[in-house]
């Protein structure tokens, strides 16, 4: 039959234009895919890099019609759990400023931190772009000089965790991002490995992020960790 204006295409139809066959399908409304990426320390999060370093986006599997968006940031120095996903209303939500997601991050440094700084740290220091601050501070142990802290803040800015530490004169050794909002990064996730959300913590997350989700339901992903390809 001939296509009018207003005609819908569902699934399984075929579609012919000018006696060529439109694959249609791949251009219609995709199914929301989030992935949790255990970013190593010396990768970049950008698609291009001008002095040839690695970069994450190489890390991970292709999508044939979108592309991959990093839901923030970590330095090339920080490691830990990367969100990317393919759709960019949910990414702007959770990144968003006014939304106030926490992140959490597992910071090593070298020697003791007195009471009153770790209490000056929790009331605010101004730094050049502001007044920031941790919203909690916990003690995780450690031995020797080296320390371990839990830190969590809620806003996004360039190597905040690093510059508030730094303000003390305290030096950070190891920075590791381990949770970001509602999720956290599974322990037996690897270094440059990655793991899909299923569809009901894809439902989670919308809920987490106020957003309502009436898509495509995908094919549940599998479960189990996915090991990236290096592309280096």
């Amino acid at each position: 039959m001939t296509v009018k204006l207003g005609d819908r295409l569902k699934a399984g139809d075929y579609l012919q234009l000018n006696e060529r066959v439109v694959h249609w399908e791949k251009f219609a409304v995709q199914p929301t895919r989030v992935l949790l990426y255990h970013k190593p320390t010396g990768e970049v999060v950008t698609r291009r890099d001008p002095e040839g370093r690695p970069v994450v986006f190489t890390q991970l599997p292709s999508l044939t019609t979108a592309r991959w968006i990093a839901v923030g940031r970590l330095d090339i120095n920080t490691s830990g759990l990367l969100l990317v996903t393919n759709n960019g209303e949910l990414a702007n939500r959770l990144m968003h400023p006014s939304t106030e997601v926490e992140r959490e991050y597992a910071v090593r440094i070298l020697g003791d931190v007195p009471d009153t700084t770790l209490e000056k740290l929790k009331q605010g220091v101004e730094l050049e772009d502001g007044l920031a601050k941790f919203n909690a501070i916990h003690f995780f142990g450690g031995e020797g000089a080296n320390k371990w802290y839990h830190v969590i803040v809620s806003e996004g800015r360039n190597r905040l965790v690093r510059r508030l530490w730094e303000s003390q004169e305290v030096v950070v050794s190891r920075l590791m991002r381990v949770r970001y909002g509602p999720v956290v990064l599974p322990e037996r996730l690897k270094a440059c490995t990655f793991y899909e959300l299923t569809d009901k913590e894809l439902d989670l997350l919308f809920e987490f992020a106020g957003l309502e989700r009436s898509e495509p339901v995908a094919a549940s992903p599998q479960p189990e960790p996915k090991r990236s390809k290096p592309k280096r």
